[in-house]
């Protein structure tokens, strides 16, 4: 096994054991270790991203990201020349009506039913720090 392929499985490795850390029912849990991680087998994935809430979750791939929902029972990819990027910083405006101080997405173009929105939203200063580093990731990601 090469280097490369021994980080694949590494990352793959890392994945699964964020997702298994998920307060989500078994069956979906299930079906991220028998369906999702068999679809990644030889797959190179650069990195993750989990939503503690929903058990949703986004693979960064080299020339895509997959999107996995769980309770959907679906997984899409998106082609990485069909994704972007919006940051709001509403740290300025001191009174949003939604209280949001700082919004960041990575969205597909695409048909509507079939549209990426994965977003990160925070009320709080002490956040922000954190969604930038996640937008500098899909940044980084993006322009390689």
């Amino acid at each position: 096994m090469s280097a490369e392929e021994a980080v694949a499985q590494l990352r793959v490795q890392e994945y699964l054991d964020d997702v298994s850390q998920l307060d989500i029912p078994p069956s979906h849990t299930e079906w991220y270790n028998v369906d999702v991680a068999s679809l990644l087998t030889g797959s190179r994935v650069l990195g993750h991203e989990v939503d503690q809430c929903t058990g949703d979750s986004l693979l960064f791939l080299e020339r895509s990201v997959m999107f996995c929902s769980p309770s959907a029972g679906k997984m899409q990819h998106f082609p990485k020349h069909l994704l972007h990027c919006f940051v709001d910083d509403n740290r300025g405006k001191c009174q949003e009506h939604d209280g949001v101080l700082f919004r960041a997405e990575l969205f597909s173009i695409s048909p509507t039913e079939e549209q990426l929105c994965w977003e990160h939203c925070c009320r709080s200063e002490m956040e922000v720090p954190e969604i930038q580093g996640r937008v500098a990731r899909w940044l980084s990601w993006l322009n390689v």
